[in-house]
């Protein structure tokens, strides 16, 4: 900044002001001190500036799996509120490894960023208590926050689950087949139950030769869905609980050349177009990000110390049907 002051022939004062847009600055002397910045290159301290006034000026972002599209939707709508208030995102990808996500935590609080968004891979949320990082704001997306109290934004996952799989019921399915994520997951866990009350609902008992749980992606849904029908009284529907164990599905139904109803959680691009009936829980991805940057951003405008009562928001779930009559 001296070196850009020394060129234009002003202080050093003065370069700070136009940098910020003071209108206090006159015209000419505004030109001549972004022509000594354009001649020199100089680039602003941006981080270094943050800390100095308070803040480092970045949000952190732990996601778990960036290859799934919610995740990218989720990261989107953080983006559009911390632009809002003047933040950048750090983001992070932890493969749903525990080890990994601690890794990027810490790494995320060495640089000072003034407060975090996580997905949590584990059961185990000891890594991301306040206590261990010192006060530091934190929001649980996705899934909740278990041995703590923190805010969360989280989907209706039993809701959805229920609502679809009750659809495929009202349908006249009454062997219907459940394609899942891993059982520890809280999403996993919760679509499951939904699947289960909704058959308890209309007086029926999933059969559990029927039941694939601890699935991780379409490769793995398509080789369950597959061998779950090609199996004698095969499912006539299957309820499956994500977009890609949905898609793994699509592909065993296509391969096997069968009539079976698919329902899932998690719309997807080109589901209307594939000629299939389908079923969906969909919801507003984006919108977990936007309330999750929100409840991050009043974490850190209240500041430490001040107490602010653990929120929990749920973003609501709507069923779609494709490729059906059916409403």
């Amino acid at each position: 900044m001296r070196d850009v002051a020394a060129r234009a022939e002003v202080s050093a004062m003065t370069v700070s002001r136009v940098l910020k847009d003071d209108p206090r600055v006159t015209e000419a002397t505004r030109e001549r001190v972004l022509s000594a910045v354009d001649a020199l290159g100089y680039r602003r301290n941006e981080t270094a500036r943050r800390l100095r006034v308070g803040g480092s000026g970045m949000i952190g972002l732990v996601v778990t799996n960036l290859a799934n599209p919610f995740y990218s939707r989720l990261a989107l709508g953080v983006q559009e509120v911390a632009y809002e208030h003047g933040l950048r995102v750090l983001l992070g990808n932890t493969g749903e490894q525990v080890d990994r996500e601690r890794g990027l935590v810490e790494d995320l609080a060495s640089r000072q960023v003034d407060g975090m968004i996580v997905v949590p891979s584990g059961a185990s949320h000891r890594h991301l208590a306040p206590a261990v990082l010192r006060g530091m704001p934190i929001v649980f997306a996705s899934r909740p926050p278990t041995g703590m109290d923190a805010d969360c934004v989280l989907v209706d996952d039993f809701g959805g689950a229920e609502a679809a799989t009750g659809r495929l019921i009202e349908d006249g399915h009454e062997r219907i087949g459940f394609l899942g994520n891993p059982p520890a997951l809280y999403t996993g866990a919760e679509r499951f139950r939904g699947y289960w009350v909704a058959h308890e609902a209309a007086g029926l008992e999933p059969d559990e030769r029927h039941i694939r749980r601890g699935l991780a992606d379409v490769a793995t849904a398509e080789r369950a869905a597959v061998a779950l029908l090609r199996e004698p009284g095969a499912p006539t529907a299957l309820f499956c609980t994500n977009n890609r164990l949905t898609q793994g599905a699509i592909r065993a139904v296509r391969t096997l050349g069968v009539p079976v109803a698919l329902a899932g959680f998690d719309d997807f691009d080109l589901a209307d177009v594939l000629g299939l009936p389908l079923t969906i829980a969909s919801y507003d991805a984006d919108e977990i990000g936007r309330r999750a940057g929100q409840m991050l951003i009043d974490r850190i405008n209240v500041g430490p110390g001040t107490p602010l009562p653990a929120r929990r928001s749920v973003v609501p779930t709507e069923v779609i049907r494709y490729g059906t009559n059916r409403p």
